[in-house]
């Protein structure tokens, strides 16, 4: 019986070693939306990477609802995860949830887009202004100087809206007409009701920027009902985006790396949780692509 009873001892005390392992290794993920291709393949090669790493990831999706998403973190934070990885509905919105995780003693990533107004461990996010630029100026070369252009914003109060717009208008500022630059939410529908909006009240529109490709998807739709050729030129490289691009409906996209960045804010949420130092920003490369 006395052997028994050690097996049980030594059993429990095995068992009880593995959940307080487990436990050390909890991250939470809380993704601004997953009705969107790109964070749906962030979210894939993070769930990659932290199976790989032995790491129980929790997912939580806001659908793009900031007091959703601030519900989430503090669920996260009930749940007692060693890291927080954030991907904002909202930017500004979001700081004092990540203010709470961090006086709960969880560290934060941010990821995509940046969080404002609170300090995080690490940003993990694409240089969006310049690949903003690099739009704008493309738009330019094919519209031609003083060209009646439009951009679809995303999220307002998105870091990633902002940045875009800030790039964007570095390039065509004072080389083209922009008459209009309105919100579509980084959503394909919206992209499509405000572009005919946009085109019903300026016919002689040449391009569109849109702030994501599932608004610039929009935009297209938009323009081919009018039965007008417009120069659109969007933002993520999805594979939709890419096959537009390809088949020359639309004229680029700038690609981002999604599934590297999910990929390496849990590589970056594991150095956190050994206690190893990591990098306040860590850039994600842009590429503009044409066909």
């Amino acid at each position: 019986m006395k052997k028994v009873m050690g097996i049980i001892a030594l059993s429990a005390l095995v068992l009880g070693g593995c959940v307080k392992q487990q436990a050390k290794n909890t991250v939470g993920l809380a993704v601004s939306t997953q009705n969107n291709p790109f964070f749906v393949t962030l979210v894939e090669g993070a769930k990659q990477e932290a199976a790989g790493q032995g790491i129980e990831l929790t997912v939580v999706d806001a659908g793009d609802d900031v007091v959703k998403q601030a519900s989430d973190i503090e669920d996260l934070v009930s749940k007692k995860v060693r890291v927080i990885i954030v991907n904002p509905v909202d930017s500004s919105a979001i700081a004092p949830a990540v203010a709470a995780a961090k006086k709960a003693g969880i560290a934060v990533i941010s990821v995509d887009r940046a969080v404002i107004g609170e300090s995080v461990a690490c940003q993990i996010a694409s240089d969006n202004v310049a690949g903003a630029k690099m739009a704008g100026e493309y738009l330019l070369q094919l519209t031609g100087s003083a060209a009646d252009i439009a951009e679809l914003q995303g999220i307002p109060g998105s870091s990633a809206a902002i940045d875009r717009g800030k790039g964007f208008h570095e390039a065509v500022d004072g080389k083209a007409n922009v008459v209009a630059s309105l919100t579509a939410n980084f959503n394909r529908v919206e992209g499509m009701s405000v572009t005919e909006n946009i085109l019903q009240g300026n016919p002689n529109i040449k391009g569109i920027f849109a702030h994501n490709d599932e608004m610039a998807l929009g935009a297209l739709e938009a323009a081919a009902a009018a039965g007008k050729n417009i120069v659109i030129v969007g933002f993520d490289a999805t594979d939709d985006a890419l096959t537009a691009v390809k088949d020359g409906r639309m004229a680029a996209t700038v690609a981002q790396l999604p599934a590297e960045m999910g990929k390496t804010a849990v590589q970056t949420a594991l150095k956190l949780m050994r206690g190893e130092s990591v990098e306040a920003s860590i850039p994600v490369t842009v590429t503009l692509i044409t066909k």
